[in-house]
Formats: C-alpha cells, structure tokens, sequence
C-alpha cells in the first residue's frame, strides 16, 4: 500500500502548479468563510455557489452580522441555492457562536460538530483550512479520489464502507501543509478525478491508483441502490387582489422550502373556493388553472397544478393566521423564495 508521503508529495505537487487558489473564499481566509463556503458547497458545484457566496459575504461579513439578521433575509439570499436547511442551520450556528463562543468559531473539532448544519467533514475542512489542524475531509470529492485509488468496492453511504475511507484519509494525512493538502483532495476529485470521463492522464497519483491499474476507475465508487423516486402532487392558490397583489404564505420551518414564502397549497383543485372563502375572506369570480410545473428534489417529484384565482377580497382580514400575507410582486420577490415560486411570480409581472 502507498505510504502516506508519496500520496501527499505527489498530490501537493500538482497542486503548487494545478490546485485551485482564486477562489472567492481562498482570500483573506478566516473561520468564518471558510464554514460559509463548505455549508455552500454541500451538494453544489463551485460555479453555482460562486455568486452566492460573493453576494452572502458582502452583506454579512461575519458571525456577528449573520447572528443579528433576520431569517427571512437569510433565506432571501439563499433563493435559488436550494438545500434551504443549511441556511437555516447556519443562521442558527451563527446565534449559537455568539451566545456560547463569544463570537468566535470554535477551534475544537467536537465543538464545531455540535453545532447546527456541520459534520465531521465539514468540521474537518474548517479545523485544516482555517486553523491548520491534522484533521481529514470526506467529502464526495475525497470519497471518490479514495475508493477509486483503493480500488474500495461497495456504496460509499454504508458504514463500514464510510468507517473504511474515515482510516485511510487519516492515514494519507501529511505532516506539513495541511491546509494546501486538503484542498488539493477536494480540487483532485473536482477537477480530474471527476465522476465520469476521469482526466487519469493528468492525475498525480495515477501511478498507485489501483482503479486505474484496473481498467476502469469509473466503477468506483459503486452506485448508491436505486429506489424508486415518488411523485407527489399539489394545487397552487395563487390569488390576486385588485390592487395587484398576490397571496403568499410562509411555510413552517421544518420540511420542504421550510421558512420559505411560497403560495398557499390544496391537495385537491375540487376545495379551492372554500379555502379563499374560509382563510383569505375572498369570494371567487374566477379560477384559471396554469401549465403544470414539475420541479425535482434530490429525494421525490414534485407537480404543481397553479391556479389563478380572482375575485371580492377583503385581503386586510385574512382569518386570524400570521403566515399569510398579501405582497406587490415586486415585494414579494425580495422575500426568500423557492426556485419555481419565484419563477412564477416572475412571470405574472
């Protein structure tokens, strides 16, 4: 097996000449971005997260400003990045600093995985890339580089297959330049040990590489067990005053667009005039369905049945319930918005 001096000569190497080191959150690094740029980059592609990041880091520069913000404005400035929990978990981690760390990002690592939104890698990546500390990342990057090098067999979300590639990316760690290292873990398996079509040619651990060796390092790692994806239906109630407004309802904080601003729901198009009776105090004229929209999360379908409806409200009344509130368009979309919401509302204006 290959010490754990020629993996990391090999692979700083080709970082010194190849790794990634303009990248918005690699300047004037502290704790605090590199935590808001792992939290963005869960489940999300550097090009993606870029504007974000810049946007996110102009308005609130540290944990301070993050802790003092509202929520609602928090997820305004995630609309779009999807994966709304992680903004809701930072907000919260970032009240938790301030009440119990004095502000400061914990430099402990079990510390840093108490709080809300960071796991082992994640807390790992903070504890080498802004304190310099001998801790690995498993990330799907590094999941990726390490089962192919090991040539691991097996889906890399069961726990012996996760325990098995915690001890090897402890193993690999170098002595020196830790924080140079883990990113060039992360930058190898963004860009040359990628997910199809591998740069091996280019690759600076090639030579070990046991998946190579084999023929075929797109085999690891195996492919999580296919489930079949449910789809779930739901009516949109979009309703408009007569002064242009539209109806918006704020979602629980828990679940799917959770804390999000989105349209009032039904489960069934047969109920629609009874709910504007009944909760908006609205007395129906028309309703016009929409083209339905099929929006996609990582775990279920979604269709969406839209339905314009107009009519008498007295929207000032709305039945003694704080989570609905009526918003010019141009209003509305300031507010922390899902994806296909925002779309929607884009286009009536």
């Amino acid at each position: 097996m290959t010490t754990s001096k020629e993996f990391s000569d090999s692979l700083l190497v080709w970082f010194d000449h190849s790794g990634r080191k303009d990248l918005p959150w690699q300047q004037q690094v502290t704790p605090y971005r590199v935590w808001l740029s792992e939290i963005m980059l869960q489940q999300t592609q550097v090009a993606t997260v870029i504007p974000y990041y810049q946007r996110f880091i102009e308005r609130y520069k540290d944990v301070y400003s993050l802790a003092q913000a509202h929520l609602d404005d928090v997820l305004a400035l995630w609309t779009g990045l999807g994966y709304y929990a992680r903004a809701r978990n930072l907000h919260k981690a970032a009240t938790i600093i301030m009440q119990q760390h004095q502000g400061e990002m914990p430099n402990d690592l079990e510390q840093l995985i108490a709080l809300p939104g960071i796991g082992r890698s994640t807390a790992g990546a903070i504890m080498a890339l802004a304190y310099h500390q001998h801790h690995p990342i498993l990330d799907g990057n590094v999941k990726r580089v390490l089962t192919r090098y090991d040539a691991v067999s097996g889906w890399t979300g069961k726990k012996d297959i996760e325990q098995k590639l915690w001890k090897r990316a402890e193993q690999l760690l170098p002595q020196k330049r830790i924080a140079n290292y883990i990113q060039a873990q992360m930058d190898l398996g963004a860009t040359i040990c990628t997910r199809s079509k591998p740069k091996c040619n280019l690759c600076p651990i090639q030579i070990n590489c046991l998946g190579f060796q084999q023929g075929d390092p797109t085999k690891y790692p195996s492919s999580k067990p296919k489930k079949a994806i449910p789809i779930r239906k739901t009516n949109w109630i979009i309703a408009q005053s007569s002064d242009g407004k539209v109806l918006l309802q704020q979602r629980p904080n828990s679940g799917v667009w959770g804390g999000l601003w989105s349209f009032p729901e039904s489960d069934t198009s047969e109920n629609i005039s009874n709910i504007c009776k009944n909760l908006f105090n609205m007395a129906v004229i028309n309703i016009s369905p929409q083209s339905s929209i099929r929006h996609v999360f990582s775990h279920f379908r979604l269709d969406i049945y839209p339905h314009l409806v107009s009519g008498n409200e007295h929207h000032h009344h709305i039945a003694e319930n704080k989570s609905f509130a009526w918003y010019k368009i141009e209003d509305a979309l300031q507010l922390g918005l899902p994806s296909p919401v925002k779309s929607f509302l884009k286009s009536l204006q």
